[in-house]
């Protein structure tokens, strides 16, 4: 997976557990890192997925992102055995991204947003049944729509 060279882009990662491994990286980059060549102005956001609180990998880590990286960089935490949302349903990445779901699909509809998704392949389905209906809300067929979006490399996807 490699970073977008625009460094005005939008970058959403979806990460479960040692998915993170990846956009960790690209979060150094983008916060931690100093180039010459590159200064990150886009929004990076983060929905990390994992069973419990004491594997979220990287915490205190990722709250240092959000202190230097400001209005640059949003995280969500999905934690699947703690967490529940407001019907009841367990937190799984695709639970947490349903309540930012008309935002995200603003974002997903720019030139210059790219999604990358690594870890459990279980996500990959709840995220579509999300993006299906709000598409169609604007009389796009999802699969379609995904389906250029990875032609033009803005989705991509390394699941297990």
């Amino acid at each position: 997976m490699l970073m977008p060279k625009d460094p005005n882009a939008t970058i959403i990662m979806l990460a479960t557990g040692t998915g993170i491994a990846p956009f960790r990286s690209f979060l150094w980059k983008m916060f931690f890192e100093q180039h010459e060549d590159y200064k990150f102005n886009g929004l990076a956001w983060l929905f990390l997925g994992v069973p419990t609180s004491d594997t979220l990998l990287y915490k205190e880590e990722f709250e240092k992102m959000v202190e230097i990286g400001g209005e640059n960089f949003r995280l969500d935490f999905a934690v699947s055995r703690e967490q529940t949302n407001a019907a009841g349903e367990k937190m799984y990445i695709q639970t947490r991204m349903a309540e930012y779901k008309e935002e995200l699909w603003e974002l997903l509809k720019k030139d210059n947003t790219y999604v990358y998704m690594c870890g459990l392949k279980g996500m990959e389905k709840g995220i579509d049944d999300i993006m299906v209906d709000l598409a169609a809300k604007d009389g796009i067929d999802w699969i379609d729509y995904k389906k250029q979006l990875k032609k033009a490399e803005q989705w991509n996807v390394e699941v297990y």
